[in-house]
């Protein structure tokens, strides 16, 4: 019984809320140490009371889960206790005074603007995948999108007279995201030698392929990031760095909040604003190397 209202959460949270993939599978996860946590407790999800919610939480610290990963967590857990409330399986939700963890925000880590030209110039655009991994670099950091969204650009997602990428984002929002001319040439180059990547496959709508003609992944990414990363003497990166250093050099420059937020696709205007924290250590920073009573 506890698996099926789990099931009923994570479909409802698919076809109504539209969440991607991603997340799912993330809240599945969260729901699954919730699951094994009632269980070794010897009660129903039903009976869980809040104190119980409480020891969950706590158990998730002493795993060594950090704050950001317990916060979303209790996002999964207090959005499937209103789910059976609403549907009437509860009548009082034991998670409504659940506190998450006190917020201690690491600043995402960014990269200088230095250390991303290094970083462009990693893959040899000698050879067709070369110029693959150059353009998708070149994209991202254009962009600042999500890798899940990077890989998953088609061919008609693309508006380059006008330097511009359509993007189907979290909750299946779509928006426009300009493009810039460094990425818009690269993306020129890399089409017109697309179709020998492709060899002799029929074309497919994937913009980014890899030799087997199907959907650059997540996962084949990463590793090419992390490669490109070591080579430029950069160290250990992910593709959220250059998500990071996309969000940062932006507000740096003068960029408003609010515009960078729709850029990121983030709904709420809060989850951008960790950026400005960023930008205030750098000002900080300079200041006190030179202000001469600093």
């Amino acid at each position: 019984m506890r698996r099926l209202f789990e099931e009923e959460f994570l479909n409802y949270l698919s076809v109504e809320r539209g969440l991607s993939p991603n997340t799912l599978l993330a809240y599945r996860n969260d729901l699954k140490k919730l699951s094994e946590f009632s269980a070794e407790t010897g009660k129903d999800l039903l009976s869980l009371q809040p104190d119980d919610l409480a020891s969950f939480v706590r158990s998730l610290h002493a795993r060594g889960l950090d704050a950001k990963s317990i916060a979303r967590a209790l996002v999964a857990i207090r959005g499937l206790f209103k789910f059976l409330l609403r549907d009437g399986h509860l009548k009082i939700d034991p998670s409504l005074n659940l506190e998450s963890p006190k917020a201690w925000q690491s600043l995402p880590h960014f990269l200088t603007t230095e250390e991303v030209e290094r970083l462009l110039s990693a893959p040899d655009t000698d050879s067709p995948l070369g110029l693959r991994d150059k353009t998708m670099l070149e994209v991202l950091y254009a962009t600042g999108l999500r890798v899940s969204e990077l890989v998953g650009l088609q061919c008609g997602n693309l508006n380059l007279d006008l330097g511009f990428v359509t993007v189907m984002g979290k909750g299946r929002k779509e928006r426009a995201v300009p493009l810039g001319s460094n990425a818009v040439e690269w993306t020129r180059r890399y089409l017109s030698v697309r179709s020998r990547i492709l060899g002799s496959r029929a074309s497919t709508p994937p913009l980014f392929v890899n030799e087997q003609g199907q959907s650059m992944t997540r996962q084949a990414f990463w590793r090419l990031i992390v490669t490109y990363g070591e080579k430029a003497g950069i160290g250990h990166i992910t593709p959220h760095v250059l998500r990071h250093s996309f969000a940062t050099h932006l507000l740096e420059n003068g960029a408003d909040l609010r515009s960078v937020q729709m850029m990121l696709g983030h709904s709420d205007i809060s989850t951008t604003q960790i950026y400005t924290h960023i930008t205030n250590e750098r000002l900080r920073e300079i200041y006190q190397r030179f202000h001469p009573r600093a």
